[in-house]
Protein backbone atom coordinates (compact mmCIF):
# COMPACT_ATOMS: atom_id res chain seq x y z
CA UNK A 1 0.00 0.00 0.00
CA UNK A 2 1.28 3.64 -1.14
CA UNK A 3 2.10 5.80 2.26
CA UNK A 4 -0.21 8.13 1.01
CA UNK A 5 -3.51 5.88 0.34
CA UNK A 6 -5.47 5.88 3.33
CA UNK A 7 -7.23 2.02 4.54
CA UNK A 8 -11.19 2.55 5.15
CA UNK A 9 -13.27 0.36 7.90
CA UNK A 10 -14.46 -2.17 4.96
CA UNK A 11 -10.51 -2.95 4.51
CA UNK A 12 -10.36 -1.78 0.91
CA UNK A 13 -7.80 1.49 0.09
CA UNK A 14 -9.00 4.86 -0.59
CA UNK A 15 -6.44 6.63 -2.51
CA UNK A 16 -5.15 10.52 -1.16
CA UNK A 17 -7.41 13.26 -2.85
CA UNK A 18 -4.16 14.50 -4.57
CA UNK A 19 -4.27 11.17 -6.54
CA UNK A 20 -8.15 11.59 -7.35
CA UNK A 21 -7.60 14.81 -8.69
CA UNK A 22 -5.10 13.41 -11.26
CA UNK A 23 -7.51 10.25 -11.60
CA UNK A 24 -10.46 12.81 -12.20
CA UNK A 25 -8.28 14.75 -14.75
CA UNK A 26 -7.03 11.74 -16.79
CA UNK A 27 -10.59 11.07 -16.87
CA UNK A 28 -11.67 13.96 -18.31
CA UNK A 29 -9.28 14.29 -20.36
CA UNK A 30 -10.90 10.82 -21.99
CA UNK A 31 -14.49 11.76 -21.99
CA UNK A 32 -14.67 15.00 -22.02
CA UNK A 33 -17.30 15.34 -19.64
CA UNK A 34 -18.07 13.05 -16.71
CA UNK A 35 -21.14 12.80 -13.99
CA UNK A 36 -20.09 13.34 -10.35
CA UNK A 37 -21.85 10.05 -9.69
CA UNK A 38 -19.77 7.99 -12.28
CA UNK A 39 -17.21 9.70 -10.75
CA UNK A 40 -18.25 8.56 -7.36
CA UNK A 41 -18.56 5.22 -8.41
CA UNK A 42 -15.18 4.80 -10.03
CA UNK A 43 -12.73 6.50 -7.74
CA UNK A 44 -14.90 4.50 -5.00
CA UNK A 45 -15.74 7.03 -2.53
CA UNK A 46 -19.11 9.20 -1.97
CA UNK A 47 -20.65 11.95 -3.58
CA UNK A 48 -19.60 14.13 -0.68
CA UNK A 49 -15.73 13.22 -1.17
CA UNK A 50 -15.91 14.01 -5.18
CA UNK A 51 -17.61 17.40 -5.01
CA UNK A 52 -14.74 17.79 -2.03
CA UNK A 53 -12.13 17.07 -4.81
CA UNK A 54 -13.94 18.83 -7.52
CA UNK A 55 -14.33 22.35 -5.68
CA UNK A 56 -10.29 23.70 -5.32
CA UNK A 57 -9.83 21.99 -9.65
CA UNK A 58 -13.39 24.57 -10.38
CA UNK A 59 -11.76 26.97 -8.26
CA UNK A 60 -8.32 27.10 -10.01
CA UNK A 61 -10.46 26.87 -13.51
CA UNK A 62 -8.87 23.26 -14.59
CA UNK A 63 -12.90 21.86 -14.73
CA UNK A 64 -16.23 23.60 -14.99
CA UNK A 65 -19.19 22.75 -13.30
CA UNK A 66 -22.28 21.57 -15.19
CA UNK A 67 -25.50 20.95 -13.56
CA UNK A 68 -24.56 16.96 -11.73
CA UNK A 69 -21.47 16.84 -14.10
CA UNK A 70 -17.67 18.41 -14.68
CA UNK A 71 -16.09 18.83 -17.94
CA UNK A 72 -12.90 20.93 -19.32
CA UNK A 73 -12.96 24.14 -20.15
CA UNK A 74 -11.51 23.48 -23.92
CA UNK A 75 -14.29 21.01 -24.47
CA UNK A 76 -17.08 22.25 -23.50
CA UNK A 77 -17.35 24.61 -26.59
CA UNK A 78 -16.79 21.80 -28.55
CA UNK A 79 -19.68 21.09 -31.39
CA UNK A 80 -21.53 17.48 -30.76
CA UNK A 81 -19.77 15.82 -33.29
CA UNK A 82 -16.22 17.17 -32.17
CA UNK A 83 -17.38 15.40 -28.90
CA UNK A 84 -18.57 12.38 -30.32
CA UNK A 85 -15.51 12.03 -32.13
CA UNK A 86 -13.81 11.26 -28.59
CA UNK A 87 -15.98 9.03 -27.34
CA UNK A 88 -14.48 5.38 -27.57
CA UNK A 89 -12.43 6.41 -29.67
CA UNK A 90 -9.87 3.71 -30.02
CA UNK A 91 -12.44 1.40 -30.58
CA UNK A 92 -14.08 3.16 -33.47
CA UNK A 93 -10.89 3.57 -35.34
CA UNK A 94 -10.24 -0.31 -34.67
CA UNK A 95 -13.38 -0.69 -36.01
CA UNK A 96 -12.56 1.38 -38.81
CA UNK A 97 -9.25 -0.13 -39.62
CA UNK A 98 -10.96 -3.90 -39.53
CA UNK A 99 -13.60 -2.64 -41.95
CA UNK A 100 -10.95 -0.80 -44.44
CA UNK A 101 -8.54 -3.78 -44.78
CA UNK A 102 -12.08 -5.53 -46.87
CA UNK A 103 -11.90 -2.36 -48.68
CA UNK A 104 -9.99 -2.65 -52.11
CA UNK A 105 -7.98 0.15 -54.26
CA UNK A 106 -10.42 1.35 -56.87
CA UNK A 107 -13.93 -0.14 -55.46
CA UNK A 108 -16.58 2.49 -54.71
CA UNK A 109 -17.91 2.82 -51.01
CA UNK A 110 -20.91 5.29 -49.78
CA UNK A 111 -20.49 6.52 -46.29
CA UNK A 112 -23.13 8.30 -44.31
CA UNK A 113 -21.93 10.84 -41.59
CA UNK A 114 -20.75 9.70 -38.64
CA UNK A 115 -18.15 9.30 -36.05
CA UNK A 116 -16.68 5.64 -37.16
CA UNK A 117 -17.46 5.88 -40.51
CA UNK A 118 -15.09 9.37 -40.21
CA UNK A 119 -12.53 7.22 -38.80
CA UNK A 120 -13.16 4.71 -41.63
CA UNK A 121 -12.29 7.47 -44.02
CA UNK A 122 -9.10 7.87 -42.04
CA UNK A 123 -7.59 4.86 -42.30
CA UNK A 124 -8.75 5.18 -46.23
CA UNK A 125 -6.14 7.13 -46.96
CA UNK A 126 -3.74 4.83 -47.66
CA UNK A 127 -6.22 3.62 -50.63
CA UNK A 128 -6.08 4.72 -54.14
CA UNK A 129 -8.73 5.20 -56.80
CA UNK A 130 -11.36 5.08 -54.77
CA UNK A 131 -15.01 6.31 -55.64
CA UNK A 132 -16.81 7.94 -52.83
CA UNK A 133 -20.12 9.01 -52.20
CA UNK A 134 -21.29 10.85 -48.56
CA UNK A 135 -23.14 13.79 -47.13
CA UNK A 136 -20.29 13.96 -44.61
CA UNK A 137 -18.16 17.00 -45.25
CA UNK A 138 -15.68 16.00 -43.00
CA UNK A 139 -15.28 12.33 -44.71
CA UNK A 140 -15.52 14.22 -48.65
CA UNK A 141 -12.82 17.19 -47.11
CA UNK A 142 -10.86 13.82 -45.71
CA UNK A 143 -10.55 11.40 -49.32
CA UNK A 144 -11.25 14.16 -51.82
CA UNK A 145 -8.15 15.50 -54.06
CA UNK A 146 -5.42 12.56 -52.83
CA UNK A 147 -5.02 9.15 -54.06
CA UNK A 148 -6.92 9.82 -57.47
CA UNK A 149 -9.80 9.17 -55.61
CA UNK A 150 -13.72 10.25 -57.04
CA UNK A 151 -15.61 12.22 -54.17
CA UNK A 152 -19.02 12.96 -54.49
CA UNK A 153 -21.37 14.75 -51.97
CA UNK A 154 -24.93 14.97 -51.22
CA UNK A 155 -25.98 18.70 -51.77
CA UNK A 156 -28.11 20.46 -49.25
CA UNK A 157 -27.97 22.65 -46.58
CA UNK A 158 -24.73 21.74 -43.95
CA UNK A 159 -25.92 21.20 -40.47
CA UNK A 160 -23.68 23.03 -38.18
CA UNK A 161 -23.19 20.52 -35.60
CA UNK A 162 -21.84 17.72 -37.88
CA UNK A 163 -20.99 19.36 -41.95
CA UNK A 164 -23.92 16.73 -43.32
CA UNK A 165 -26.45 17.21 -46.01
CA UNK A 166 -29.60 15.94 -45.32
CA UNK A 167 -33.14 16.01 -46.95
CA UNK A 168 -34.73 14.67 -50.06
CA UNK A 169 -32.37 16.24 -52.30
CA UNK A 170 -29.38 14.90 -50.43
CA UNK A 171 -31.43 11.09 -50.42
CA UNK A 172 -32.43 11.17 -54.01
CA UNK A 173 -28.66 12.33 -55.22
CA UNK A 174 -27.51 9.37 -53.47
CA UNK A 175 -29.98 6.85 -55.03
CA UNK A 176 -28.57 7.60 -58.37
CA UNK A 177 -25.58 5.25 -57.18
CA UNK A 178 -25.10 1.34 -56.72
CA UNK A 179 -21.29 0.73 -55.00
CA UNK A 180 -19.41 -2.35 -53.70
CA UNK A 181 -19.85 -0.87 -49.95
CA UNK A 182 -22.49 0.73 -48.21
CA UNK A 183 -21.47 1.62 -44.49
CA UNK A 184 -23.58 3.49 -41.68
CA UNK A 185 -22.70 4.28 -38.20
CA UNK A 186 -25.61 4.04 -35.57
CA UNK A 187 -26.54 5.42 -32.47
CA UNK A 188 -28.47 2.13 -31.09
CA UNK A 189 -29.24 -1.36 -31.55
CA UNK A 190 -31.77 -2.78 -29.86
CA UNK A 191 -32.53 -6.77 -30.45
CA UNK A 192 -36.39 -5.82 -30.95
CA UNK A 193 -36.26 -3.03 -33.09
CA UNK A 194 -32.91 -3.21 -34.92
CA UNK A 195 -30.81 0.00 -36.12
CA UNK A 196 -32.30 3.08 -34.75
CA UNK A 197 -31.25 6.60 -34.63
CA UNK A 198 -32.27 9.44 -33.10
CA UNK A 199 -33.30 12.06 -36.04
CA UNK A 200 -35.61 11.53 -38.25
CA UNK A 201 -33.51 12.41 -41.30
CA UNK A 202 -30.90 10.77 -40.41
CA UNK A 203 -32.33 7.05 -40.18
CA UNK A 204 -34.00 8.33 -43.73
CA UNK A 205 -30.50 9.02 -45.21
CA UNK A 206 -28.87 6.06 -43.68
CA UNK A 207 -31.54 3.27 -44.79
CA UNK A 208 -31.36 4.47 -48.53
CA UNK A 209 -27.70 4.14 -48.39
CA UNK A 210 -28.31 0.89 -46.98
CA UNK A 211 -30.29 -0.14 -49.82
CA UNK A 212 -27.49 0.89 -52.23
CA UNK A 213 -24.57 -1.42 -51.54
CA UNK A 214 -23.74 -5.01 -52.80
CA UNK A 215 -22.66 -5.44 -49.26
CA UNK A 216 -24.21 -3.38 -46.95
CA UNK A 217 -22.48 -2.80 -43.42
CA UNK A 218 -23.52 -1.56 -40.03
CA UNK A 219 -20.48 -0.25 -38.08
CA UNK A 220 -20.94 0.39 -34.61
CA UNK A 221 -19.19 0.18 -31.16
CA UNK A 222 -20.55 -1.70 -27.94
CA UNK A 223 -21.98 1.16 -26.02
CA UNK A 224 -24.82 1.40 -28.35
CA UNK A 225 -26.04 -2.54 -28.28
CA UNK A 226 -29.32 -2.31 -25.87
CA UNK A 227 -30.11 1.43 -27.20
CA UNK A 228 -33.33 2.44 -27.95
CA UNK A 229 -33.25 5.07 -30.34
CA UNK A 230 -36.34 7.42 -31.58
CA UNK A 231 -36.56 6.53 -35.50
CA UNK A 232 -36.18 2.84 -37.07
CA UNK A 233 -33.48 2.99 -39.86
CA UNK A 234 -33.90 -0.75 -40.36
CA UNK A 235 -34.46 -4.24 -39.07
CA UNK A 236 -31.32 -7.26 -38.94
CA UNK A 237 -32.36 -8.02 -42.35
CA UNK A 238 -32.01 -4.68 -43.54
CA UNK A 239 -27.97 -4.99 -43.89
CA UNK A 240 -25.68 -7.81 -44.61
CA UNK A 241 -23.02 -7.69 -41.73
CA UNK A 242 -22.48 -5.90 -38.68
CA UNK A 243 -18.71 -4.84 -37.58
CA UNK A 244 -17.84 -4.05 -34.53
CA UNK A 245 -15.16 -4.19 -31.00
CA UNK A 246 -17.03 -6.69 -28.96
CA UNK A 247 -19.07 -9.96 -29.20
CA UNK A 248 -22.94 -8.47 -28.56
CA UNK A 249 -26.09 -9.55 -26.14
CA UNK A 250 -26.89 -13.05 -26.99
CA UNK A 251 -30.40 -11.99 -27.86
CA UNK A 252 -28.86 -9.05 -30.50
CA UNK A 253 -26.92 -12.40 -31.48
CA UNK A 254 -29.82 -14.38 -32.03
CA UNK A 255 -31.55 -11.75 -33.73
CA UNK A 256 -28.28 -11.51 -36.16
CA UNK A 257 -27.91 -14.82 -37.05
CA UNK A 258 -32.70 -15.19 -37.88
CA UNK A 259 -31.45 -12.64 -40.20
CA UNK A 260 -28.60 -14.31 -41.49
CA UNK A 261 -26.29 -11.22 -41.03
CA UNK A 262 -23.02 -11.49 -40.53
CA UNK A 263 -20.47 -10.18 -37.86
CA UNK A 264 -17.09 -8.81 -37.87
CA UNK A 265 -15.47 -8.10 -34.62
CA UNK A 266 -12.09 -6.49 -33.60
CA UNK A 267 -9.83 -9.27 -32.38
CA UNK A 268 -13.02 -12.12 -33.56
CA UNK A 269 -12.05 -12.77 -37.25
CA UNK A 270 -13.93 -10.84 -39.93
CA UNK A 271 -17.67 -12.50 -41.18
CA UNK A 272 -18.16 -14.26 -38.54
CA UNK A 273 -21.10 -16.16 -38.54
CA UNK A 274 -23.98 -14.45 -35.34
CA UNK A 275 -25.23 -17.84 -34.73
CA UNK A 276 -21.85 -18.77 -33.33
CA UNK A 277 -22.24 -16.36 -30.88
CA UNK A 278 -25.31 -17.85 -29.38
CA UNK A 279 -23.28 -20.54 -27.64
CA UNK A 280 -20.12 -18.97 -27.42
CA UNK A 281 -19.76 -15.00 -27.07
CA UNK A 282 -16.04 -14.84 -26.71
CA UNK A 283 -14.03 -13.59 -29.29
CA UNK A 284 -12.51 -16.05 -32.04
CA UNK A 285 -8.76 -15.72 -32.41
CA UNK A 286 -7.08 -14.82 -35.69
Amino acid sequence: MDTGDRLRNDGTIEMPHSKRHGEILRLLQEEGTVTIASLADRLGVSLETVRRDVKPLSGDGSVLKMHGAIGLPTMIGEAPFERRMRENAESKRQIARMVAATIRDGESIMLDTGTTTSFLARELLGHRRLTVVTNSSDIARTLATINGNKVYMAGGELRSDSGAAFGVSAIEFVGRFSVSHAVISTGAIDAVNGVMDYDLEEAEFARMVLSRGQRSVVVTDHSKFGRQGLVRVCGFDGFSELATDRPPPRDIAAALAQAGARLSMVGGGADADAADLQTDVNPLPF
